[in-house]
Protein backbone atom coordinates (compact mmCIF):
# COMPACT_ATOMS: atom_id res chain seq x y z
CA UNK A 1 0.00 0.00 0.00
CA UNK A 2 2.75 2.40 0.94
CA UNK A 3 4.89 1.53 -1.54
CA UNK A 4 2.33 1.79 -4.35
CA UNK A 5 1.63 5.60 -2.85
CA UNK A 6 4.98 6.27 -3.02
CA UNK A 7 5.10 5.26 -6.56
CA UNK A 8 1.90 7.35 -7.41
CA UNK A 9 3.55 10.54 -5.82
CA UNK A 10 6.88 10.16 -7.88
CA UNK A 11 4.82 9.64 -11.22
CA UNK A 12 3.12 12.89 -10.44
CA UNK A 13 5.97 14.72 -9.65
CA UNK A 14 7.47 13.71 -12.87
CA UNK A 15 4.29 14.36 -14.71
CA UNK A 16 4.67 18.28 -12.94
CA UNK A 17 8.44 18.40 -14.20
CA UNK A 18 7.65 17.92 -17.39
CA UNK A 19 4.62 20.10 -17.53
CA UNK A 20 6.79 22.90 -16.05
CA UNK A 21 9.55 22.24 -18.47
CA UNK A 22 6.89 22.97 -21.13
CA UNK A 23 5.11 25.44 -19.87
CA UNK A 24 8.34 27.71 -18.74
CA UNK A 25 9.25 30.65 -21.13
CA UNK A 26 12.43 33.19 -20.69
CA UNK A 27 11.89 36.46 -22.14
CA UNK A 28 14.85 37.85 -22.89
CA UNK A 29 15.66 41.90 -21.89
CA UNK A 30 15.26 43.24 -25.55
CA UNK A 31 12.34 41.19 -26.44
CA UNK A 32 8.43 41.10 -25.97
CA UNK A 33 6.62 37.85 -25.91
CA UNK A 34 2.78 37.69 -27.51
CA UNK A 35 0.71 35.06 -26.14
CA UNK A 36 -2.06 33.27 -28.51
CA UNK A 37 -3.83 31.10 -26.71
CA UNK A 38 -6.44 29.19 -28.46
CA UNK A 39 -5.78 31.64 -31.18
CA UNK A 40 -6.65 35.11 -29.45
CA UNK A 41 -4.24 37.28 -28.51
CA UNK A 42 -3.47 37.73 -24.86
CA UNK A 43 -2.88 41.46 -23.66
CA UNK A 44 -0.50 42.55 -22.70
CA UNK A 45 2.39 41.49 -24.36
CA UNK A 46 4.76 39.16 -21.81
CA UNK A 47 7.50 41.37 -20.30
CA UNK A 48 11.19 40.20 -20.20
CA UNK A 49 12.07 37.44 -17.45
CA UNK A 50 10.53 34.14 -16.73
CA UNK A 51 6.66 33.70 -17.67
CA UNK A 52 4.62 30.24 -17.98
CA UNK A 53 2.20 29.44 -20.56
CA UNK A 54 -0.16 26.46 -21.47
CA UNK A 55 1.44 23.51 -23.26
CA UNK A 56 -0.76 22.55 -25.98
CA UNK A 57 -2.65 25.67 -25.24
CA UNK A 58 -0.79 28.48 -25.52
CA UNK A 59 2.14 29.97 -28.52
CA UNK A 60 4.80 31.94 -27.56
CA UNK A 61 5.57 34.40 -30.00
CA UNK A 62 8.71 36.39 -29.52
CA UNK A 63 9.52 39.72 -30.76
CA UNK A 64 12.80 41.81 -31.14
CA UNK A 65 12.45 45.48 -30.00
CA UNK A 66 16.17 46.75 -31.15
CA UNK A 67 17.01 49.28 -33.40
CA UNK A 68 17.02 47.03 -37.19
CA UNK A 69 19.57 48.37 -40.08
CA UNK A 70 18.54 47.49 -43.05
CA UNK A 71 20.08 48.09 -46.73
CA UNK A 72 18.06 49.11 -49.16
CA UNK A 73 18.76 47.60 -52.59
CA UNK A 74 20.09 50.02 -55.45
CA UNK A 75 17.58 51.48 -57.38
CA UNK A 76 17.66 52.97 -60.64
CA UNK A 77 15.34 55.83 -62.25
CA UNK A 78 15.66 58.89 -64.39
CA UNK A 79 15.66 62.31 -62.13
CA UNK A 80 13.58 65.34 -63.16
CA UNK A 81 16.06 66.73 -65.48
CA UNK A 82 16.13 63.42 -67.02
CA UNK A 83 19.49 62.60 -66.06
CA UNK A 84 19.57 58.46 -64.94
CA UNK A 85 21.16 57.22 -61.44
CA UNK A 86 21.37 54.54 -59.54
CA UNK A 87 20.77 55.40 -55.51
CA UNK A 88 21.24 53.00 -52.49
CA UNK A 89 20.16 53.78 -49.09
CA UNK A 90 19.79 52.53 -45.80
CA UNK A 91 16.59 52.87 -43.28
CA UNK A 92 17.10 52.37 -39.28
CA UNK A 93 13.96 51.16 -37.97
CA UNK A 94 12.54 49.63 -34.36
CA UNK A 95 8.95 48.01 -32.98
CA UNK A 96 7.20 49.85 -30.68
CA UNK A 97 4.27 48.09 -30.44
CA UNK A 98 4.84 44.25 -30.73
CA UNK A 99 1.49 43.11 -31.15
CA UNK A 100 0.59 45.14 -33.40
CA UNK A 101 3.78 44.10 -35.17
CA UNK A 102 3.16 40.48 -34.99
CA UNK A 103 -1.07 40.96 -36.14
CA UNK A 104 -1.50 43.61 -38.33
CA UNK A 105 1.70 42.82 -40.72
CA UNK A 106 2.71 39.24 -41.97
CA UNK A 107 6.22 39.87 -42.24
CA UNK A 108 6.85 43.59 -40.99
CA UNK A 109 10.84 43.31 -42.08
CA UNK A 110 10.31 42.28 -45.51
CA UNK A 111 6.86 45.48 -45.59
CA UNK A 112 9.54 47.62 -44.93
CA UNK A 113 12.00 46.56 -47.15
CA UNK A 114 9.94 47.33 -50.11
CA UNK A 115 8.14 50.37 -48.75
CA UNK A 116 11.27 51.79 -48.72
CA UNK A 117 12.56 50.61 -52.23
CA UNK A 118 9.37 52.20 -53.89
CA UNK A 119 9.84 55.46 -51.57
CA UNK A 120 13.26 55.84 -52.86
CA UNK A 121 12.23 55.29 -56.87
CA UNK A 122 9.59 58.45 -55.95
CA UNK A 123 11.82 60.57 -54.45
CA UNK A 124 14.36 60.23 -57.52
CA UNK A 125 11.93 60.70 -60.04
CA UNK A 126 10.77 63.97 -57.80
CA UNK A 127 14.19 65.25 -57.67
CA UNK A 128 16.61 67.36 -59.25
CA UNK A 129 20.34 65.73 -59.69
CA UNK A 130 21.88 68.64 -57.53
CA UNK A 131 19.30 68.01 -55.04
CA UNK A 132 20.84 64.31 -54.85
CA UNK A 133 24.44 65.27 -55.07
CA UNK A 134 24.24 68.26 -52.55
CA UNK A 135 20.82 68.56 -50.57
CA UNK A 136 20.27 65.03 -49.25
CA UNK A 137 19.42 66.09 -45.75
CA UNK A 138 16.11 67.45 -46.98
CA UNK A 139 15.88 63.72 -49.31
CA UNK A 140 16.45 61.84 -46.44
CA UNK A 141 13.63 63.95 -44.38
CA UNK A 142 11.21 63.35 -47.18
CA UNK A 143 11.60 59.82 -47.42
CA UNK A 144 11.69 58.83 -43.96
CA UNK A 145 8.28 60.64 -44.16
CA UNK A 146 7.00 58.26 -46.75
CA UNK A 147 8.28 55.23 -45.06
CA UNK A 148 7.31 56.12 -42.10
CA UNK A 149 3.78 57.17 -42.58
CA UNK A 150 1.90 53.42 -43.38
CA UNK A 151 4.43 51.87 -40.98
CA UNK A 152 2.78 53.44 -38.16
CA UNK A 153 0.05 50.83 -38.28
CA UNK A 154 2.02 47.70 -38.16
CA UNK A 155 3.48 48.69 -34.66
CA UNK A 156 7.16 50.22 -36.88
CA UNK A 157 8.37 53.62 -36.19
CA UNK A 158 11.22 54.58 -38.46
CA UNK A 159 14.69 56.32 -36.75
CA UNK A 160 16.30 57.43 -39.77
CA UNK A 161 16.80 57.10 -43.62
CA UNK A 162 20.12 57.91 -44.78
CA UNK A 163 21.33 58.23 -49.40
CA UNK A 164 24.35 56.07 -49.26
CA UNK A 165 25.43 56.68 -52.91
CA UNK A 166 24.66 57.88 -56.01
CA UNK A 167 25.94 56.30 -58.71
CA UNK A 168 26.12 58.55 -62.15
CA UNK A 169 26.76 57.11 -65.81
CA UNK A 170 30.83 58.09 -67.18
CA UNK A 171 29.82 60.58 -69.71
CA UNK A 172 27.44 62.62 -67.08
CA UNK A 173 30.78 62.03 -64.62
CA UNK A 174 33.18 63.65 -67.30
CA UNK A 175 30.77 66.63 -68.12
CA UNK A 176 30.91 67.55 -64.56
CA UNK A 177 34.13 67.18 -64.25
CA UNK A 178 34.85 69.49 -67.35
CA UNK A 179 32.10 72.27 -65.53
CA UNK A 180 33.99 72.05 -62.46
CA UNK A 181 37.17 72.59 -64.28
CA UNK A 182 35.72 75.67 -66.48
CA UNK A 183 34.79 76.95 -63.13
CA UNK A 184 37.68 76.75 -61.03
CA UNK A 185 39.26 78.44 -63.94
CA UNK A 186 36.69 81.00 -64.22
CA UNK A 187 37.53 81.99 -60.27
CA UNK A 188 41.28 82.11 -61.01
CA UNK A 189 41.00 84.69 -63.42
CA UNK A 190 38.63 86.62 -61.71
CA UNK A 191 41.40 86.33 -58.72
CA UNK A 192 44.36 87.30 -60.67
CA UNK A 193 42.69 90.03 -62.73
CA UNK A 194 41.52 91.60 -59.12
CA UNK A 195 45.43 91.06 -57.85
CA UNK A 196 46.43 92.89 -60.96
CA UNK A 197 44.32 95.83 -60.10
CA UNK A 198 44.98 96.23 -57.25
CA UNK A 199 48.98 95.82 -57.97
CA UNK A 200 48.46 98.68 -60.38
CA UNK A 201 46.51 101.10 -57.72
CA UNK A 202 49.48 100.74 -56.06
CA UNK A 203 52.15 100.88 -58.39
CA UNK A 204 50.32 104.32 -59.30
CA UNK A 205 50.74 105.26 -55.56
CA UNK A 206 54.31 104.37 -55.42
CA UNK A 207 54.71 106.16 -59.02
CA UNK A 208 53.33 109.72 -57.56
CA UNK A 209 55.48 109.53 -54.75
CA UNK A 210 58.49 108.60 -56.37
CA UNK A 211 57.54 111.60 -58.82
CA UNK A 212 57.08 113.88 -55.95
CA UNK A 213 60.93 112.93 -54.51
CA UNK A 214 62.98 112.14 -56.86
CA UNK A 215 65.28 110.98 -54.38
CA UNK A 216 63.54 107.80 -53.94
CA UNK A 217 63.90 106.51 -57.10
CA UNK A 218 67.89 106.63 -56.80
CA UNK A 219 66.95 104.53 -53.53
CA UNK A 220 64.96 102.23 -55.40
CA UNK A 221 67.60 101.60 -57.89
CA UNK A 222 70.28 100.94 -55.50
CA UNK A 223 67.96 98.79 -53.46
CA UNK A 224 67.28 97.14 -56.90
CA UNK A 225 71.24 96.99 -57.51
CA UNK A 226 71.75 95.39 -54.17
CA UNK A 227 69.39 92.97 -54.72
CA UNK A 228 70.78 91.80 -57.58
CA UNK A 229 74.40 91.58 -56.09
CA UNK A 230 73.37 89.31 -53.13
CA UNK A 231 72.54 86.48 -55.48
CA UNK A 232 76.10 85.74 -56.49
CA UNK A 233 75.95 86.41 -59.95
CA UNK A 234 79.17 86.91 -62.45
CA UNK A 235 77.07 89.37 -64.38
CA UNK A 236 75.32 92.94 -62.53
CA UNK A 237 72.59 93.87 -64.48
CA UNK A 238 72.19 97.52 -63.86
CA UNK A 239 69.26 99.11 -64.87
CA UNK A 240 68.99 102.69 -66.82
CA UNK A 241 66.62 105.50 -65.33
CA UNK A 242 64.48 106.57 -68.33
CA UNK A 243 64.28 110.08 -66.87
CA UNK A 244 68.12 110.69 -67.88
CA UNK A 245 67.76 109.64 -71.53
CA UNK A 246 64.86 112.01 -71.57
CA UNK A 247 67.26 115.06 -69.75
CA UNK A 248 70.18 114.24 -72.17
CA UNK A 249 67.50 115.01 -75.19
CA UNK A 250 66.04 117.94 -73.81
CA UNK A 251 69.60 119.39 -73.14
CA UNK A 252 70.67 118.48 -76.62
CA UNK A 253 68.08 120.38 -78.59
CA UNK A 254 69.43 123.88 -77.42
CA UNK A 255 72.55 123.27 -78.88
CA UNK A 256 71.30 122.39 -81.97
CA UNK A 257 69.42 125.42 -81.94
CA UNK A 258 72.38 127.56 -81.66
CA UNK A 259 74.33 125.77 -84.71
CA UNK A 260 71.31 126.34 -86.77
CA UNK A 261 69.44 129.80 -85.95
CA UNK A 262 65.80 129.73 -86.72
CA UNK A 263 64.75 131.02 -90.21
CA UNK A 264 67.87 130.04 -91.82
CA UNK A 265 68.88 127.29 -93.95
CA UNK A 266 71.90 125.20 -93.58
CA UNK A 267 73.98 125.96 -97.28
CA UNK A 268 74.08 122.81 -99.22
CA UNK A 269 76.54 120.18 -99.61
CA UNK A 270 78.73 119.30 -102.23
CA UNK A 271 78.23 116.25 -103.92
CA UNK A 272 81.10 114.21 -104.13
CA UNK A 273 82.41 112.95 -107.05
CA UNK A 274 84.27 109.73 -107.60
CA UNK A 275 86.75 108.45 -110.26
CA UNK A 276 88.62 109.83 -112.87
CA UNK A 277 88.03 114.11 -114.00
CA UNK A 278 86.80 114.62 -117.99
CA UNK A 279 87.33 117.48 -119.61
CA UNK A 280 84.77 119.69 -121.46
CA UNK A 281 84.64 118.84 -125.16
CA UNK A 282 86.00 121.50 -127.16
CA UNK A 283 85.94 122.84 -130.85
CA UNK A 284 88.22 124.39 -133.00
CA UNK A 285 87.81 126.45 -136.12
CA UNK A 286 90.05 126.16 -139.00
CA UNK A 287 90.56 128.59 -141.65
CA UNK A 288 89.97 128.27 -145.46
CA UNK A 289 91.42 126.33 -148.17
CA UNK A 290 93.77 128.55 -150.73
CA UNK A 291 94.36 131.26 -147.83
CA UNK A 292 98.13 130.54 -146.41
CA UNK A 293 97.72 133.73 -144.42
CA UNK A 294 96.96 133.05 -140.35
CA UNK A 295 96.27 136.06 -138.14
CA UNK A 296 97.16 133.71 -134.97
CA UNK A 297 93.67 134.47 -133.40
CA UNK A 298 90.67 132.19 -132.83
CA UNK A 299 88.08 132.40 -134.80
CA UNK A 300 84.83 131.06 -133.72
CA UNK A 301 82.84 128.58 -135.98
CA UNK A 302 79.82 126.94 -136.61
CA UNK A 303 77.59 124.65 -134.68
CA UNK A 304 80.28 122.69 -132.04
CA UNK A 305 81.19 119.38 -133.22
CA UNK A 306 80.45 116.36 -131.47
CA UNK A 307 83.67 114.98 -129.27
CA UNK A 308 83.62 111.55 -129.66
CA UNK A 309 82.52 108.65 -127.06
CA UNK A 310 84.94 108.26 -124.63
CA UNK A 311 85.49 104.28 -124.06
CA UNK A 312 84.08 102.36 -121.41
CA UNK A 313 86.93 101.31 -118.35
CA UNK A 314 87.95 97.38 -118.63
CA UNK A 315 85.80 95.25 -116.71
CA UNK A 316 87.26 94.35 -113.03
CA UNK A 317 89.62 90.86 -112.84
CA UNK A 318 88.91 88.06 -110.93
CA UNK A 319 84.96 88.03 -108.39
CA UNK A 320 84.53 91.39 -108.94
CA UNK A 321 81.59 92.31 -110.31
CA UNK A 322 80.59 95.41 -109.47
CA UNK A 323 79.61 97.99 -112.15
CA UNK A 324 81.98 101.44 -112.07
CA UNK A 325 80.00 104.69 -111.44
CA UNK A 326 78.99 106.62 -114.11
CA UNK A 327 81.40 109.97 -115.20
CA UNK A 328 79.78 112.71 -113.83
CA UNK A 329 77.44 115.20 -116.48
CA UNK A 330 78.49 119.03 -116.83
CA UNK A 331 76.78 120.97 -115.27
CA UNK A 332 74.02 122.63 -117.07
CA UNK A 333 73.97 126.00 -118.88
CA UNK A 334 78.05 125.95 -119.15
CA UNK A 335 78.54 127.17 -123.01
CA UNK A 336 81.04 124.85 -125.13
CA UNK A 337 84.80 125.61 -124.53
CA UNK A 338 86.07 126.00 -128.21
CA UNK A 339 90.32 126.19 -128.71
CA UNK A 340 92.15 127.44 -132.23
CA UNK A 341 93.06 124.75 -134.34
CA UNK A 342 96.15 124.31 -136.50
CA UNK A 343 96.16 126.58 -139.59
CA UNK A 344 95.36 124.97 -142.94
CA UNK A 345 98.19 124.83 -145.37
Amino acid sequence: MLQELVGALVGLGAVGLVYLAAAARVVKQYERGVVFRLGRVLDPARTPGFTMVIPGVDRLRKVNMQIVTMPIPAQEGITRDNVTVRVDAVVYFKVMDATAAVINVEDYRFAVSQMAQTSLRSIIGKSDLDDLLSNREKLNQGLELMIDSPAVGWGVQIDRVEIKDVSLPDTMKRSMARQAEADRERRARIINADAELQASRKLAEAAQQMADTPAALQLRLLQTVVAVAAEKNSTLVLPFPVELLRFLEKAQQPAVGEAAPHGTEPPPAKPATTGPAHTAPVHTASAPAGDGSTDGHTHPAGPPATAPPEEAPPPPRGGDRTAPPPPPQPASGTPPVTTPGPPAS
